[in-house]
């Protein structure tokens, strides 16, 4: 599989940590995202231009760009987007062109975007990402599904990438993903939920011990901290991840009560945030810190 021109769409913390990474395994990277046509917020767009330009990677003018230049397409943007990517590159990607899709969507999605793309003459591969992706970069833990998973997985491990293919189907990769996140951001919402709680109530000193008694493998304190950080930095993106997360849920026939409370939940610290509760709180403080601004918030008695 020889392919020397990738384009990225999106160009988030995932589109920015892969298109830095690759950059050097390709002819030419260039990259293409919403923010850079957003007029409403120029400041904005001028710092997303210029972050593409100093870290010397293509600006494209549109996907439709992109895709005219490039004989392999990552989309790597929010899981409510999904299918809309698929649907914008499809009338211009050209012919054997390799479609990576990164985005946590429900496997019933990845098959409709599968098909626009196959229709267009494109080859579809969908990729489950385990894990979060800093700070593995791109050596972060993803499965490969579709007729030429392997054979993209083959060549992109010789460039630093952890992939293995799973599947010659859409959607398994998917829903393996899928039903991992049920459990992960799950048990972020709990955490947050319990702790935050747990702090309001004064008994956090004595609930926590319970936790390492129980499960003594997991530091709580600073699992806590990371997952009320990752929280309050991406509830919404992680929201909407959830929201497909319930599809897939639905799509294999049961009711998602979990998956949406948690969708929930998380959009729920994700307004918070977007009000700019966390605004002067560093990554790496401690869950108490993040816990008080919600608890501020908190509905009276």
């Amino acid at each position: 599989m020889q392919l020397e021109h990738m384009g990225m769409v999106g160009y988030g913390e995932v589109g920015k940590i892969f298109t830095l990474e690759l950059k050097s395994s390709f002819k030419t990277v260039c990259t293409w995202d919403l923010k850079f046509a957003e007029a409403s917020a120029p400041a904005l767009r001028d710092a997303e231009l210029g972050h593409a330009r100093q870290a010397g990677v293509m600006a494209s003018s549109s996907v439709h760009e992109l895709c005219s230049q490039c004989d392999f397409v990552i989309s790597a943007v929010t899981a409510a987007n999904t299918l809309a990517v698929a649907q914008a590159a499809a009338p211009v990607i050209r012919p054997g062109t390799v479609f990576l899709d990164l985005n946590s969507a429900s496997p019933g999605t990845k098959q409709q975007c599968a098909q626009i793309i196959e229709a267009a003459g494109a080859i579809y591969v969908e990729a489950g990402v385990m894990t979060s992706v800093p700070p593995y970069g791109i050596r972060v833990p993803m499965l490969l599904g579709g007729a030429q998973a392997q054979s993209l997985a083959e060549r992109l491990c010789p460039l630093g990438m952890d992939v293995r293919a799973v599947a010659n189907q859409i959607g398994i990769a998917s829903a393996i993903k899928m039903c991992r996140s049920v459990m992960i951001k799950g048990l972020e919402a709990l955490v947050i939920e319990s702790y935050s709680t747990a702090r309001k109530y004064g008994v956090e000193a004595h609930m926590i011990p319970t936790l390492t008694e129980t499960f003594p493998s997991i530091d709580w304190e600073k699992t806590g901290a990371y997952f009320f950080s990752r929280v309050a930095k991406h509830g919404k993106r992680r929201a909407q991840e959830m929201r497909e997360a319930a599809n897939t849920v639905r799509e294999a026939g049961f009711e998602p009560w979990m998956a949406a409370a948690i969708a929930e939940k998380h959009d729920w610290v994700a307004q918070q945030s977007a009000a700019g509760i966390f605004d002067d709180l560093p990554t790496d403080a401690p869950w108490q810190a993040f816990a008080d601004r919600l608890i501020a918030r908190s509905l009276p008695h």
